[in-house]
């Protein structure tokens, strides 16, 4: 699993673990990944923990052969991330999953779990989107991510490399950081402002359990050159997430409105009936259900709150 000590891959490790599975190989350079995310796991023999960069071919060679299944999350996940150092989003994201489908078309694994983005589609002519919608990236971290979904088709097709290719919305839970909910909790909590960036944006919000029941239902069906969009299906405006996170605490902190910013998408809604038809995942009714256990978990490490989202 690439990425596998990083927010999401950590919460896949924690599933993959619980249903008992073979050996599993947590491959990470601890870029964004943290120790502390699969600390839990040490001493199981079943879970391997390799500190080893994606665009290491060799590394990555070695840490899959004999695999079944590549689940494929490491990336350079963030907008702003990826705009402040376009160099590391391209060669991490484009030559590093080159090197994924690579590996995998060399060693025989059976399937390749490719973790992409509804960034992807840019900014969108209608809501909700489909995965029909043209593609037209806004910024370095989709174009990314574009690229690579264009790489899972060649190898798909040229190479015979069975791919999954996942479309995920903004994905929230327990150990994310530098991303806006916990951004935003972390500053309610010490009685900062919450520093808001043009104001109109409508986001879907999924809720992590949803993402990793996604890519485990993913392994077991062939979705052939179908992509699927992972979400909520629903929008959620930004002040309007914004005072639900302000009521969930007793602060002084206040909604600190700033111009917004040209490489984030304004408003997306993902479609997700193909999400229910194919992989029989129903979106909850409220995106934001899940707040409430974050605030079981308050310790976010590197989310600065005066650093923005």
């Amino acid at each position: 699993m690439t990425g596998g000590a990083g927010f999401i891959a950590s919460h896949l490790v924690d599933r993959l673990v619980l249903d008992d599975t073979q050996e599993i190989v947590i491959y990470d350079n601890l870029y964004r990944g943290r120790r502390e995310n699969i600390n839990h796991h040490r001493g199981n023999s079943r879970v391997v923990f390799m500190e080893a960069d994606i665009r290491d071919y060799t590394r990555l060679m070695e840490a899959a052969r004999g695999s079944d299944i590549i689940y494929h999350l490491a990336a350079q996940s963030n907008v702003m991330g990826a705009v402040n150092d376009p160099e590391y989003s391209f060669t991490t994201n484009v030559i590093g999953s080159y090197n994924v489908l690579k590996v995998a078309s060399q060693t025989g694994v059976r399937k390749v779990i490719f973790s992409s983005s509804r960034e992807v589609y840019g900014e969108p002519r209608s809501l909700p989107v489909d995965e029909e919608h043209p593609i037209g990236s806004k910024n370095p971290y989709g174009a990314s991510k574009v690229a690579g979904e264009m790489y899972c088709r060649v190898f798909n097709n040229l190479f015979g490399v069975e791919v999954a290719i996942l479309r995920l919305t903004n994905v929230y839970g327990p150990r994310d950081y530098d991303r806006i909910i916990t951004i935003w909790l972390d500053c309610a909590l010490k009685g900062k402002d919450l520093v808001v960036y043009g104001g109109k944006q409508v986001i879907d919000f999924v809720w992590i359990d949803q993402v990793v029941e996604a890519m485990l239902r993913a392994t077991q069906i062939d979705l052939g050159d179908q992509v699927v969009n992972i979400g909520s299906g629903k929008g959620v405006h930004i002040l309007d997430l914004a005072n639900r996170i302000l009521n969930l605490f007793q602060t002084k902190s206040k909604i600190d409105l700033q111009p917004a910013r040209a490489p984030e998408v304004v408003k997306f809604i993902a479609n997700v009936k193909l999400m229910q038809h194919v992989l029989g995942l129903e979106p909850p009714e409220d995106a934001l259900f899940g707040l409430p256990r974050l605030l079981q978990n308050v310790n976010w490490g590197r989310s600065l709150c005066s650093n923005g989202y």
